[in-house]
């Protein structure tokens, strides 16, 4: 069953955010991962909503984004990731 991780973002500094996104993919490929979409909040139709900009990322399954999360190429990212924006980042298991 796929995973995903959507991250929800605010961006505090774009330089740093530009070359952190220009990174991740690399991380992404040994785990068969697929950037499903990113793009920038328009509307919050209920509740409310403080981040800007999110990402979706699909797995193949919930071994891998914990494998892609563990691995030492995304973790090396993470300090970058921090100064970049404020992102939560939520693992989803797909329940079809």
């Amino acid at each position: 069953m796929p995973a995903y991780v959507i991250g929800h973002i605010t961006v505090k500094d774009d330089d740093k955010w530009a070359e952190y996104r220009h990174q991740v993919p690399a991380t992404l490929a040994p785990w068969s991962a697929d950037l499903m979409f990113r793009g920038k909040t328009k509307t919050v139709l209920s509740g409310s909503h403080v981040h800007t900009d999110v990402v979706v990322i699909r797995f193949p399954d919930a071994q891998a984004l914990d494998d892609w999360y563990s691995s030492e190429a995304y973790q090396a990212l993470i300090p970058l990731r921090t100064e970049a924006a404020d992102v939560d980042l939520i693992n989803y298991e797909a329940a079809l």
